[in-house]
């Protein structure tokens, strides 16, 4: 499902080489629930954008489903993230004059799915996310609950294998953030979607099958937590 080999990403800074992951490399089966822990600064979140495609490494391969990630171009890119992968990010990034409905939709939209089809399929995943009552509101009417809610109903719109996501509770309190970790496991329970999440919060690595520990760029542990 994903595949990581030998990948180092270097940055820039002014003259200063900062080596943000040095020679990963790690393996994701179909379905797995994987944590992602480590200190501020060890590269989770650099991890995270590279299997999304949202960054490219300095040296290394990944693969996504079979697809080597650096063969492809921006295009090629942006269409992986479409057909493939759901994001979920702590600050929700959800479109302020949007509605529910319309922020969930969102993305099918630009997949060119008619209206009626895509406000279908936004009524169908904000019930699924218990949020059937919120259609109309704009994301200043929810709470951060909420709000988490409808981001990650928008992330699963088109139905992606691979649901990446970065700190989901992190701005949230323990009560919701315990919420929406029991959202992720009943919806992983349902849809089987493979799941890596960067979380600081022990509750959320430990609900996950698997926790892949970073240090300073490298990984230094990779266990099971539990049986998936």
């Amino acid at each position: 499902m994903i595949e990581l080999k030998q990948v180092w990403k270097i940055f820039l800074n002014g003259r200063r080489e900062v080596v943000a992951l040095r020679n990963v490399s790690l393996s994701v089966s179909r379905g797995e629930t994987v944590a992602i822990v480590g200190p501020s600064g060890s590269g989770k979140s650099t991890l995270l954008n590279l299997i999304g495609g949202l960054d490219r490494p300095s040296h290394g391969e990944i693969l996504v489903e079979g697809r080597k990630l650096t063969d492809l171009d921006d295009d090629g890119l942006a269409r992986l993230r479409r057909e493939k992968i759901g994001f979920v990010f702590q600050f929700f990034h959800l479109l302020p004059t949007l509605t529910c409905m319309q922020n969930v939709a969102l993305p099918l939209h630009l997949r060119g799915w008619p209206r009626r089809r895509a406000e279908a399929r936004a009524r169908e995943l904000l019930g699924l996310v218990g949020l059937a009552g919120r259609l109309d509101h704009l994301p200043e009417e929810l709470s951060g609950g909420e709000r988490q809610r409808v981001a990650i109903a928008r992330a699963l719109a088109a139905d992606p294998p691979i649901l990446l996501a970065d700190e989901p509770t992190g701005n949230l309190d323990t009560r919701t953030g315990q919420e929406i970790l029991a959202l992720l496991g009943e919806l992983h329970a349902r849809l089987g979607t493979t799941m890596l999440i960067v979380t600081h919060d022990a509750q959320v690595a430990r609900s996950c099958a698997r926790v892949v520990a970073l240090r300073d760029g490298q990984i230094v542990d990779d266990c099971a937590m539990r049986d998936a």
